[in-house]
């Protein structure tokens, strides 16, 4: 596979993806494109991404690491740390002002990363956490008041949470208006076909199910996607295009096409997110955050549909102010 750490021209980037009339776009930059003042942590490249995001544009996935939180057992994580400062010019570059930060399996059930990090980032951040079945009443209704909007379930990479689990602890944030969201592969997505019709509350498929970009809509995954969505509970997030593709950087054409099916199923219930600092990744193989951005003209040509992805699904979804 090409390495994630390409410089290439977001106009190449775009045309690789199928799209031609780049100019013809509305909402993307045709200036020529400038660069970052600086280089960022756990993020190839410096240069910005032609697509120009819309204001409160959310970046709905993403984690704060730092050293002098405790580490569980066996994780991915990045070296050495994933500060909000360094963050914040991550969003200078990319052009998000919403976030939504997102508890990693790096600290179990220990959700203070992510809330500190909201706190630090105010109150245009929300947080998705990670709860065991132990959890009170209570400690839910306090995370609610510091801005947590749903539940995280890791099961791509066997941690703290668990299948079984799912059910029940739907049941019991369903009544805060949170939703469960669900880091899992195309077979277990698909092994676990009974359970979506069941639960409480809405589910969120973090990157795309995770469904092989080789089989891409002839996954029996995305079929088992495109009936939850069409039951109107189930939301699909837009992430991840450097995970389980073979045509790779920068045009990532595989996971492009399973984006745009996805897409154009059910726009109403898509959001996108960085994914940054990108744990899945290696240090030395990092993506280009805004090569990243630039596929979602190519997702999704039609401008107001992006921007309902960039803004009001997003909004709706982690009880955000809507745009009046």
């Amino acid at each position: 596979m090409a390495n994630h750490s390409t410089n290439t021209p977001r106009r190449a980037i775009l045309r690789s993806g199928g799209t031609l009339a780049f100019a013809a776009l509305s909402g993307v930059a045709t200036a020529s494109i400038s660069h970052a003042q600086e280089a960022i942590a756990h993020s190839a490249g410096t240069s910005l991404p032609a697509l120009r995001l819309p204001p409160n544009a959310c970046d709905c996935h993403m984690h704060h690491y730092n050293t002098r939180y405790k580490l569980t057992a066996n994780v991915l994580r990045p070296s050495p740390d994933a500060t909000i400062a360094e963050y914040r010019k991550l969003q200078k570059r990319i052009g998000s002002t919403r976030t939504i930060v997102c508890t990693p399996s790096a600290y179990g059930d220990d959700n203070s990363a992510t809330l500190d990090a909201m706190a630090e980032l105010g109150t245009s951040a929300h947080g998705v956490a990670v709860v065991l079945p132990s959890v009170t009443d209570a400690e839910l209704q306090r995370l609610h008041n510091l801005g947590i909007r749903g539940i995280r379930f890791n099961l791509a990479t066997p941690g703290t949470t668990t299948l079984d689990m799912l059910a029940p602890l739907s049941q019991r944030v369903a009544g805060l208006g949170w939703h469960t969201e669900m880091h899992m592969t195309g077979e277990q997505i698909v092994a676990a076909e009974a359970i979506w019709p069941t639960l409480a509350a809405p589910v969120v498929f973090d990157h795309m199910g995770r469904i092989p970009k080789a089989a891409g809509t002839s996954h029996p995954a995305f079929q088992i996607l495109l009936a939850s969505l069409a039951r109107g509970r189930t939301w699909v997030m837009l992430t991840g295009a450097y995970m389980d593709t073979t045509s790779g950087p920068p045009g990532y054409a595989d996971s492009v096409a399973l984006g745009r099916a996805f897409a154009a199923a059910a726009p109403e219930r898509m959001i996108w997110g960085s994914d940054w600092p990108h744990p899945t990744e290696p240090a030395d193989r990092k993506p280009d955050d805004a090569t990243l951005v630039d596929l979602m003209p190519l997702m999704v040509p039609d401008e107001a549909i992006r921007h309902r992805i960039f803004v009001e699904n997003p909004a709706r979804l982690y009880d955000f102010p809507q745009a009046t």
